[in-house]
């Protein structure tokens, strides 16, 4: 007997068909195969698209940053009690993109361009979210289908992820370590647990669509978006990634109550060309020197995620450079001068890796990062984009380029009804089209919720990689602490004085028998925490020197002062990129990692609440000539090979930094109590 799946409608009738309840989305009187739910999502979005018009199906090919009422300032400029943004902006240009178009309000947008994509930018609470999503999808559902929206946003639950904006009303979801941290605990136990609860909290708020997470090797030490990785061994990414879609989406592909997700960034971000980035000119090659490095390294995980079954995939903005690569790479025989998004070759490799998801473009594709293709209009480019396989394009409203292209016919009406079935089958799947609408007072209890806190609070613990432990300094127990004074210095401009001072007295609430001071020169023992920090996101700003000292934020000539003053040394290190230790590690007598993790948490494992567990998921490199840049651009050491495997190809010069009791720190790493 078939079990009635739960609807919800504020708008649309519900039907009665064979005892069982229908949602009249087209408001016929009839069952659509559209309607029935008994039918699978491919059967169904096919029957969609078949009723739908050109631009109906012409506005779900793009995704758009969106603000929410609450950030608007001019109240008059919002709908439906203040939820929803109105204002209509003659020309908006967006820092991301460097794109100035018009910009429509929320209801224009949905009823008018018939866009159904949104990206939230914003980290309110998960009430405001809820509310949000709910109201744009009663917009939604006047409409002649009812075809619901989806809001995607980036990875929210790993600390110090990439966000933009903030107001003191924010509620952030519950915060696990950085991705890389995630990968420091080195067990899939954690990181299946890190994806229910996250899932939990997305589903709540009505967030169905995440912008993660990146299957990326890291090969290049500089590159700034490393941090955002699961580290450099592509079998362990591959197997974490797989967890990640499995947990996050369902374990037996996108089911009714997961999140979508966009593996990204397709064939593999990492192969930097010393560690530039396509988000700027300088950086708009990948390169391959390495023979067979792109199925060595870097499709693995994209393969598990796709057998996992990921809901679509992004590729990345670069160019693979022929001038600088060896091929034939595998299967790839020769490499098309664009962009992966208008990369024929590229597109038409990860179709035969088995995806039959949807292709969704990173963003500014069609404007700032354009790479291979400026020479084409923006229509011409959606033309050259659609046609090698890419089916939706991010953060962007501009239907009209879109529109332009298939009226001109740089893209056909068969890639059109291709792309717009591809879209609408994971709104199907999500269930999107029978229950739309969330509690927003349950998004508010399972947000930040004491179960998902206890398990983040675990992986933190698990994410320290305890390094260098000279002659057994660690742990500092109190009993080894007694008549002693302990100093804490945090180095990082992330942190303010007033949030030293609240770490500070947390310490001593939480270790009362312990003696602090906050006078070095009085101390015997210092602890120091150092989260060193370089680069930008959108510029170019040179290629990144890794060393650890003032032009990292790091005051060197302190930390030295520091040793010398104290009998005792240790050093927690925030990693964000593969340092060069040479500058800090022969001053600690013990040296902790972590990613983001939690600064108390570190103190923590230096005083002996716990035994570090966690293993490195990098290579430190041993110097800076081991990534040093010649007068040609080529590295001493290969851009395309993660840390752990480069020796192989360095004609026996050193890459893996070893410290001063021998111990090498390549990925993998750790030791315990």
């Amino acid at each position: 007997m078939t079990q009635q799946v739960p609807l919800s409608s504020r708008v649309k009738q519900i039907i009665e068909v064979d005892g069982l309840q229908f949602r009249d989305l087209d408001g016929d009187g009839e069952l659509t195969p559209f309607e029935d739910w008994r039918l699978g999502p491919a059967e169904r979005a096919k029957d969609l698209v078949g009723r739908m018009s050109p631009d109906e199906k012409l506005g779900l090919m793009v995704i758009t940053s969106r603000s929410m009422g609450i950030s608007q300032h001019n109240k008059e400029f919002t709908s439906h009690d203040g939820v929803l943004d109105e204002q209509y902006l003659p020309v908006k240009v967006d820092p991301h993109t460097s794109a100035g178009l018009p910009f429509e309000g929320t209801t224009q947008m949905i009823k008018d361009l018939h866009i159904r994509h949104f990206i939230m930018r914003e980290e309110p609470t998960g009430s405001r979210i809820a509310t949000w999503i709910n109201t744009m999808n009663e917009v939604a559902e006047e409409s002649r289908f009812g075809i619901p929206v989806i809001v995607a946003a980036n990875s929210k639950n790993e600390a110090g992820g990439f966000k933009m904006g903030g107001t003191p009303e924010d509620k952030p979801f519950t915060q696990w370590p950085g991705t890389l941290g995630l990968g420091a605990t080195d067990s899939l136990e954690v990181i299946e647990s890190f994806a229910k609860h996250s899932r939990d909290e997305w589903r709540a708020c009505g967030l169905r669509k995440g912008y993660m997470y990146m299957a990326d090797v890291l090969t290049d030490p500089r590159w700034f978006r490393g941090q955002g990785t699961l580290g450099e061994d592509p079998e362990f990414v591959g197997k974490a990634i797989g967890a990640l879609v499995r947990g996050f989406q369902g374990e037996n592909g996108l089911e009714a109550d997961g999140v979508a997700l966009t593996t990204k960034h397709f064939p593999g971000g990492g192969a930097r060309e010393n560690g530039t980035d396509p988000h700027y000119a300088e950086g708009r090659f990948n390169i391959y020197p390495t023979p067979d490095s792109l199925e060595t390294y870097h499709l693995p995980p994209f393969q598990a995620a796709i057998e996992a079954g990921t809901s679509s995939v992004m590729p990345y903005y670069a160019i693979p450079s022929d001038e600088k690569s060896t091929t034939p790479q595998g299967r790839v025989t020769e490499f098309e001068q664009v962009g992966f998004a208008f990369n024929t070759e590229i597109l038409d490799l990860l179709r035969s890796m088995g995806h039959r998801g949807y292709i969704n473009s990173d963003s500014g594709v069609l404007s700032k990062m354009a790479w291979g293709v400026h020479d084409l209009s923006t229509a011409e480019r959606v033309g050259r984009a659609v046609m090698a396989g890419t089916d939706m394009f991010a953060d962007t409203n501009d239907v009209a380029s879109v529109r332009e292209a298939y009226v001109k016919g740089y893209f056909t009406a068969e890639r059109l009804d291709e792309a717009a079935a591809l879209l609408l089958e994971e709104l199907f799947a999500l269930g999107l089209f029978e229950n739309p609408y969330v509690d927003p007072e349950e998004a508010d209890r399972v947000v930040q919720n004491p179960e998902a806190l206890a398990a983040a609070e675990d992986a933190h613990h698990k994410s320290v990689v305890l390094a260098k432990n000279h002659d057994g300094a660690l742990p500092l127990r109190p009993e080894t602490l007694a008549e002693k004074k302990v100093y804490v210095e945090l180095f990082s401009t992330k942190l303010t004085v007033k949030e030293l001072d609240a770490l500070r007295r947390r310490l001593a609430e939480e270790h009362p028998e312990i003696s602090f001071t906050t006078d070095y020169h009085d101390a015997d023992v210092a602890i120091l925490l150092l989260r060193p920090f370089i680069g930008s996101y959108f510029e170019f700003v040179g290629i990144g020197d890794l060393a650890i000292d003032d032009h990292s934020d790091v005051d060197i000539a302190k930390v030295r002062d520091i040793r010398e003053h104290v009998d005792t040394l240790v050093i927690g290190l925030n990693t964000l990129f593969p340092w060069l230790l040479d500058g800090i590690e022969p001053l600690a007598d013990g040296l902790l990692v972590g990613f983001e993790t939690d600064y108390g948490i570190m103190v923590d494992a230096i005083l002996g609440e716990f035994a570090p567990t966690g293993k490195l998921p990098i290579t430190f490199p041993i110097d800076a000539d081991a990534i040093a840049v010649d007068e040609d651009g080529r590295c001493a050491s290969p851009n395309d090979v993660p840390g752990f495997d480069k020796e192989k190809h360095m004609d026996g010069r050193p890459y893996v930094y070893v410290d001063a009791d021998g111990a090498r720190y390549v990925r993998g790493h750790g030791l315990t109590y």
